[in-house]
């Protein structure tokens, strides 16, 4: 091969971002305390750990760990938002999620003049649970709570489904575009 036409080729190459092994990775953060207006890849709060978002931008997927809290308010979250066995989960003031929200085992949860544009599935938590002025496109799950779950004013672009929770769900005003199934089917 002529000398040219490797360099010609390499230099395709490269700039395409095409053979060549990826160098940068996703960075992951572990908020403890709080943030503000900044904007970060992944990011968790780690076990028994406050974290206060404010603001805050996260390109990617945030988790809460076990007795941690979350407080977060104006969250642009571009992935899903995990919470296991957490103290406390409250996601308010007109934040946005693209993915999902999945709180399992946890106690207090508060989602409340939201967009998430996944599913908000409740599950198995001990406190109470409340989903408040949100719009949610997917479906709204809430299974075997126990601590109460409240579910008022909502858009649900889904389906509305509650199964096992103890005591039975309560709330009004809820516009579902899908079907409202099990102890929901009256909210």
């Amino acid at each position: 091969m002529k000398p040219n036409l490797f360099l010609f080729l390499l230099v395709s190459i490269m700039g395409s971002g095409g053979l060549l092994p990826e160098t940068s990775q996703a960075a992951n953060r572990t908020c403890t305390g709080s943030l503000g207006s900044i904007t970060v890849d992944n990011l968790s709060v780690a076990n028994g750990q406050t974290c206060y978002l404010n603001g805050t931008t996260v390109k990617g997927n945030l988790f809460v760990g076990a007795n941690a809290t979350l407080i977060a308010s104006g969250l642009k979250l571009s992935g899903n938002l995990q919470a296991r066995s957490a103290a406390q989960v409250s996601v308010t003031f007109f934040s946005t999620i693209d993915g999902n929200v999945e709180v399992q085992r946890s106690r207090s949860v508060n989602i409340s003049a939201a967009k998430v544009d996944g599913n908000l599935m409740f599950i198995a938590n001990t406190g109470a649970v409340s989903a408040l002025g949100s719009h949610i496109e997917g479906n709204v799950e809430a299974v075997q709570n126990s601590g109460g779950v409240l579910i008022r004013n909502n858009r649900i672009e889904g389906n509305l489904i509650c199964k096992g929770n103890r005591p039975t769900p309560t709330g009004n005003d809820n516009a579902v575009e899908g079907n409202k199934e099990g102890q929901c089917d009256r909210l």
